[in-house]
């Protein structure tokens, strides 16, 4: 008789991780009846209830609680035994799917995976482009790449290097509109916007009389994408705060030009790989995450 009782403790690990059947679906890459239907058998053939179910999310029962500390510590077990038998302690194999800022992604991260590709040929790569904050857990991502200030989460984190911007303007818009000589002439210039929820990027903050200050920009062009001001900035439309990812590669081919440098204010912001938090990191998720590290050490727009 066939012994399903392994990959029902998967399924119910996977329930309570995520926090629900549909994340715990997607991390699993079943169907949401299918992780339905096993966790029904096991109560069942258990004979108590596992989880609170209501229409937001899954609670585990005490009875849940305790067979989960069972769960983790028998699957963790056997990747152990699975690990320590391989011959590369494990391979990096299966669905690697990753997110990050549109901008950031097209210009730094979609660069470095050929060469990943290429090193860990049984990695099938899913990449996904968005402005908008990602659910890692909700959505099945195994590696977020982000920018800024990370918000406190049970999401385990990597710095990749630090995040600095520059404010910048080609020199079209300079020969029209002449360059601000202090953070206060910005009032009298055109400054792209972002829309929410970034715009808390329009205050440009300074660094004046030893003080650090911020100046709250205006401009007649507002955008939700870091491709679009780049691409208008670099017309000529109007000045922005550009990451210098894509900054100093502009201002080396003259196609843009510093300002206000003797004003610049130290960000205190990073660019960081985010995964979730498991007992045993999947080798496809370490790997990933170590070469980004490793590529960033120095990032590729310094040198």
């Amino acid at each position: 008789m066939k012994d399903e009782r392994l990959l029902e403790m998967q399924v119910f690990k996977a329930v309570a991780d995520h926090g629900g059947f549909t994340a715990a679906s997607h991390a699993l890459g079943a169907s949401q009846p299918f992780v339905s239907r096993t966790l029904n058998n096991l109560e069942k053939r258990l004979g108590v209830a596992l989880l609170r179910r209501s229409t937001r999310q899954v609670n585990l029962t005490e009875e849940g609680k305790i067979f989960l500390a069972s769960c983790n510590r028998i699957i963790g077990d056997i990747e152990l035994a699975e690990g320590q038998i391989s011959s590369t302690g494990a391979s990096a194999s299966g669905d690697l799917r990753i997110t990050a800022a549109t901008s950031f992604g097209m210009d730094q991260v979609v660069p470095l995976l050929p060469e990943f590709m290429e090193l860990y040929p049984n990695v099938r790569v899913r990449l996904s482009l968005s402005d908008n904050l990602v659910d890692i857990i909700g959505n099945g991502v195994d590696v977020a790449i982000r920018m800024g200030h990370l918000q406190d989460s049970m999401l385990l984190s990597r710095k990749l290097c630090h995040l600095q911007r520059i404010i910048v303007a080609a020199p079209s818009y300079i020969e029209r509109h002449g360059a601000p000589r202090t953070p206060d002439d910005l009032r009298q210039h055109n400054c792209l916007q972002w829309e929410a929820p970034m715009d808390h990027l329009n205050n440009w903050p300074f660094i004046i009389d030893g003080q650090r200050m911020s100046v709250e920009i205006k401009g007649n062009f507002q955008f939700t994408s870091g491709m679009s001001s780049v691409e208008m900035v670099l017309a000529g439309v109007g000045m922005t705060r550009m990451a210098e990812h894509f900054a100093l590669p502009a201002i080396r081919r003259k196609k843009l030009v510093p300002l206000l440098t003797e004003y610049q204010a130290q960000d205190d912001t990073a660019i960081y790989a985010v995964y979730a938090k498991e007992r045993h990191v999947h080798p496809r998720v370490r790997a990933f995450v170590n070469y980004l590290v490793e590529k960033f050490k120095e990032p590729p727009w310094t040198r």
